[in-house]
């Protein structure tokens, strides 16, 4: 029994290593806890979604149908049009969602008011079911059917439509229009994705999804060179496997001041591309997201407390992720959800109010705080 005794002093130093021990020893880093997820109240299936970047929103704005504030109409060109709404509908119905006080406000609307103000997406001669892209006085969308490599569709030429100028007069005139037709070169066919408007350098740029092969895709950048009025290819990426390159986003995305593409391939990498008049150079890639079926856009681009991020879905899972491309492509956050995103995503205001739009796969629509807050 003696034996098994211990002096206080060899208590006191017993204890103190196991302070020691306890103090030094690095706790496991906490994990962010997932925002909560919010069904929208809505009487009808879901089938389509519309985002604020989008011809629907714009129409919604500017039709008076609903008194609807902060359209940005006619941006200089190259910046796309936007309204501070989404929109959304199904075969019974349609919605306007708005934010208002951080919460999604739910607006009905018809469904032939739905059918009229979606109507100008596909313009006369543009490949049927492909929507256009507005910034001012210009607008571009693919036109002249063609058979893809994969037997599937695509479109021959991406046409640029721009309003002139016009001196004032108080003869009623129509209002001249300049159109002009680009290929994709060479053999390559435009995909049937919407292309996207963006200034480089100060001037405006088309970039599209192009198919060169069965098994083959990139994109092409479009724009006017110095001393140039014509619209020209200006830069490709070279072709790779598993197209389409469908375009996820345009932003400063590495925070260098300049202008990043995002891309989601058909094998699920999400690639990045940094841009200029006449190079587009890769910048990263990381796997493991989702391009989705078809033009719905499954992508979105929020404003964030440094750089832009990207919202995507996750593939194979029922979940989105926030990603932050500053250094390389790296997941903020993931936010589990009933059922997948195939819908499309959207994001309404920005910072803490800013609010996620998910269109589920069973035609529901989900509302994410990303930043916190009631959804």
């Amino acid at each position: 029994m003696a034996a098994m005794r211990q002096s206080p002093a060899v208590g006191r130093r017993s204890f103190a290593i196991l302070l020691t021990l306890i103090l030094c020893t690095p706790l496991a880093p906490a994990r962010a806890e997932a925002p909560a997820v919010r069904i929208l109240d809505l009487p009808f299936k879901v089938r389509a979604l519309r985002g604020p970047r989008s011809e629907a929103a714009i129409s919604v704005a500017t039709s008076g149908l609903l008194p609807i504030a902060g359209a940005k109409a006619g941006p200089a060109a190259g910046d796309e049009e936007s309204a501070p709404i989404a929109l959304v509908w199904g075969d019974d119905g349609g919605a306007v969602l708005g934010l208002a006080d951080g919460a999604v406000t739910v607006r009905p609307i018809g469904r032939d008011a739905v059918e009229g103000l979606t109507a100008a997406e596909t313009p006369r001669g543009a490949l049927p079911g492909s929507r256009r892209v507005l910034a001012g006085a210009l607008s571009a969308y693919l036109t002249g059917r063609a058979r893809a490599p994969d037997g599937g569709e695509a479109a021959a030429v991406l046409t640029i439509r721009e309003r002139q100028p016009m001196a004032v007069s108080t003869d009623p005139k129509p209002v001249p229009v300049a159109t002009v037709t680009v290929p994709a070169g060479g053999e390559a066919v435009f995909a049937p994705l919407r292309p996207r408007l963006l200034r480089l350098a100060g001037r405006p740029a088309l970039l599209a999804a192009t198919l060169s092969g069965s098994e083959s895709g990139g994109l092409v950048l479009i724009g006017r060179p110095d001393g140039q009025a014509a619209w020209s290819v200006t830069a490709r990426t070279p072709p790779q496997p598993g197209p389409p390159l469908k375009i996820a986003g345009i932003a400063d995305f590495a925070g260098s001041g300049g202008v990043q593409a995002a891309t989601i391939s058909a094998r699920g990498l999400l690639q990045l591309w940094t841009l200029s008049p006449e190079t587009m150079a890769p910048a990263g890639e990381a796997p493991g997201y989702a391009a989705g079926e078809g033009d719905a856009d499954l992508a979105v681009t929020v404003p964030a407390a440094g750089p832009p991020e990207l919202v995507l879905p996750v593939a194979g899972r029922p979940e989105i992720a926030l990603v932050q491309a500053k250094g390389s492509p790296h997941e903020r956050l993931r936010v589990p959800l009933p059922a997948p995103a195939t819908l499309g995503i959207a994001a309404l205001g920005e910072g803490a109010a800013a609010r996620l739009l998910v269109g589920l796969a069973d035609g529901r629509v989900a509302v994410v705080a990303p930043d916190g807050g009631k959804p």
